[in-house]
């Protein structure tokens, strides 16, 4: 039989009614079923009654005894209100707690229920309290590492090395999930990377003139050691803090680094000496060149033009032999005497007369600037002595009988040196 089946057998099978309330009110079971179902118009209040039931009776006692005669009274209206404010608050409060701000330079790591779920951006963010956690990151920042000690050399010698690694983390999900301490092990790996490349390197290179390469070989071995490991990180430059001798050794090894100093400035300075001397050196074969080429060019013309000349005087030879001929040689002679000491000389005789003319003429000139300066300030009559020689080789030498060429053709040379000619 169906709990809400008509008559008195079903009065104790109302779930929403009251099994006593027709008793206690003096009115039937169908009285007591109306009741009950009056009650269970609305199930939101149903379970806020039974919730304050449990929570201590705010909602009123089990059963109909309310001041009206009847159950949902007044006093369980109040009791459902205070519950939905603060269930709205508890809500509101959730709610708001759940904003967070992630910096400019990090980002966030998000796990829902301790699972990874995401990485959010910088700025502001929601996520559900008590469901998700989120733990920032810095990325931009580098930071760095600094590791070294007492390390042994391939030719078996000891060298104190100190290092330091600059890295930024590259993947914030690797960094926090894939290794324990990433801190830790990036220095295993960083004095792994050392030790390996120390071991392979003599101590005067280390010292001196491989500290770059080796710097360069540290990080190579470093990036594919922790490569494997995916954690998270990025090496940014690798540097070389303090490698030195152990201080038994000190001395010595000073003393090589500046003798090897001293080389290397001897070689700039030869460089630059070098560098000094080679260009000038250039310059003067190029100018050399030039000249050599400039003379092969005049040279070339002249006999050009030589050649062009003779070409020319071969028509008037082949017209008057003699007289071309005693022209080309009163031509060439006059070129040859022009460049040598004058001689006069008397065909009457055998006495020849040599007129030193050039130093005659730099005696006079000599004396004349001397006279000027130490002539006082009346003028003083010349003397015999500075203008006699000027004046006799120019009126014996230049007349009409000597050089009268000059002036007057090839007629002046006719007459001496035509005799000469026949008598060849």
């Amino acid at each position: 039989m169906a709990w809400n089946q008509p008559g008195n057998n079903g009065q104790d099978r109302d779930p929403w009614g009251n099994r006593n309330g027709g008793k206690n009110n003096g009115e039937g079971n169908s009285n007591g079923n109306q009741g009950g179902r009056n009650r269970g118009a609305s199930d939101l209040d149903d379970i806020f009654r039974k919730l304050s039931e449990k929570l201590g009776g705010l909602g009123g006692k089990k059963g109909g005894n309310s001041p009206s005669g009847q159950n949902g009274g007044p006093r369980s209206n109040a009791g459902n209100l205070l519950i939905s404010l603060a269930l709205g608050a508890v809500v509101v409060v959730w709610a708001a707690s759940g904003f967070y701000t992630i910096k400019e330079a990090e980002q966030g790591v998000v796990t829902r229920f301790g699972k990874f779920y995401q990485i959010v951006e910088p700025g502001l963010n929601w996520k559900p309290t008590f469901i998700d956690e989120v733990q920032p990151v810095n990325v931009k920042t580098i930071r760095d590492l600094t590791t070294g000690g007492m390390m042994l050399t391939s030719d078996e010698n000891m060298v104190q090395v100190e290092i330091n690694v600059q890295y930024v983390v590259s993947n914030p999900e690797e960094f926090l999930f894939n290794v324990t301490t990433p801190m830790n092990s990036l220095g295993q790996a960083t004095d792994s990377a050392v030790r390996g490349v120390i071991g392979r390197s003599e101590m005067e290179k280390i010292l001196t003139s491989n500290r770059s390469e080796i710097r360069d070989q540290t990080r190579q071995q470093l990036e594919d050691t922790i490569r494997p490991y995916k954690m998270g990180l990025s090496i940014v430059d690798v540097n070389f803090q303090v490698a030195r001798p152990p201080e038994a050794v000190k001395a010595a090894f000073d003393d090589v680094i500046s003798a090897r100093e001293e080389e290397q400035k001897t070689i700039r300075q030869a460089e630059a000496y070098k560098n000094e001397v080679l260009p000038l050196a250039k310059g003067n074969a190029q100018r050399m060149i030039e000249e050599a080429t400039a003379y092969k060019t005049s040279v070339v013309m002249r006999a050009e033009g030589e050649v062009a000349s003779f070409s020319k005087i071969l028509p008037e030879y082949r017209a008057a032999p003699d007289i071309t001929r005693e022209r080309l040689y009163i031509e060439t002679m006059e070129n040859v005497l022009s460049k040598t000491r004058k001689v006069i000389a008397n065909d009457k005789g055998n006495s020849m007369l040599v007129l030193p003319l050039e130093q005659m003429l730099r005696q006079q000139s000599q004396s004349a600037t001397q006279n000027a300066v130490e002539a006082p300030a009346r003028t003083p009559a010349p003397t015999s002595h500075s203008s006699t020689p000027a004046q006799k080789p120019a009126s014996t030498t230049y007349g009409n009988g000597g050089y009268g060429s000059n002036n007057n053709g090839y007629g002046g040379y006719g007459q001496p040196y035509g005799s000469n000619q026949g008598g060849q």
